[in-house]
């Protein structure tokens, strides 16, 4: 025990001692340096201590930007459910049929589409803008495929259906749109296939002919 002990004191003695040396090294080298060169050095710490200190000011910038734009983001993301709520009671009140056709319904429903246009109307000044989907190609950036539904009419990956909103605050996506992109049949893919596989075989053709 006392010798592992007298080992360890000699080593930090011995570590002490190269630490000491170094420092003494150090000291002796800027001693040796000329005025001119210490100038140069201090210019040099200077220089990146001042880089440094640019650094941590765009930073704070970068983040105190940041706080005053998005800084109510989270607290959007939530509003968005008083536009969801709505929607479901709208669609909840034009399927009961005791209301259907009825004055209460129609003032009920004028009242609840107020409410939602004033609703996008603040989320507007908020810099808070609902994605427009229908009729564009699927982009999951801002949209997610839910289901899909045949339609021969329209390319494949065309959104045909708009099943929840998706808002953008400023260039941050709050909350993509949930949506429903059109396929085409099994009948209409077979054709496109035959179709495709003519136009290989012509494309093969002209090609043997050029030769």
């Amino acid at each position: 025990m006392e010798k592992d002990q007298k080992k360890e004191l000699n080593k930090n003695h011995l570590n002490n001692e190269k630490h000491d040396s170094k420092k003494e090294f150090n000291q002796e080298k800027n001693n040796d340096l000329d005025p001119k060169e210490k100038i140069k050095e201090l210019e040099d710490k200077l220089t990146r201590n001042l880089a440094e200190m640019e650094n941590q000011r765009r930073r704070f910038e970068k983040e105190k930007e940041d706080a005053f734009d998005y800084g109510g983001f989270a607290f959007a993301r939530e509003t968005l459910n008083l536009i969801d709520n709505l929607e479901r009671s709208k669609k909840s009140l034009e399927s009961d049929e005791s209301l259907k056709n009825s004055d209460v319904l129609k003032k009920t429903l004028d009242h609840l589409e107020i409410i939602n246009k004033d609703l996008i109307s603040i989320f507007k000044k908020n810099n808070i803008e609902p994605i427009l989907c229908i009729n564009k190609k699927l982009d999951p950036n801002f949209h997610q495929a839910m289901l899909e539904l045949i339609d021969d009419q329209k390319e494949a990956g065309t959104i045909v259906q708009e099943i929840q909103k998706g808002f953008m605050m400023k260039d941050r996506l709050l909350r993509p749109a949930l949506v429903g992109v059109s396929k085409k049949s099994e009948k209409n893919n077979k054709n496109e296939d035959k179709e495709n596989e003519g136009d290989k075989n012509e494309q093969n053709q002209d090609k043997s002919t050029d030769k």
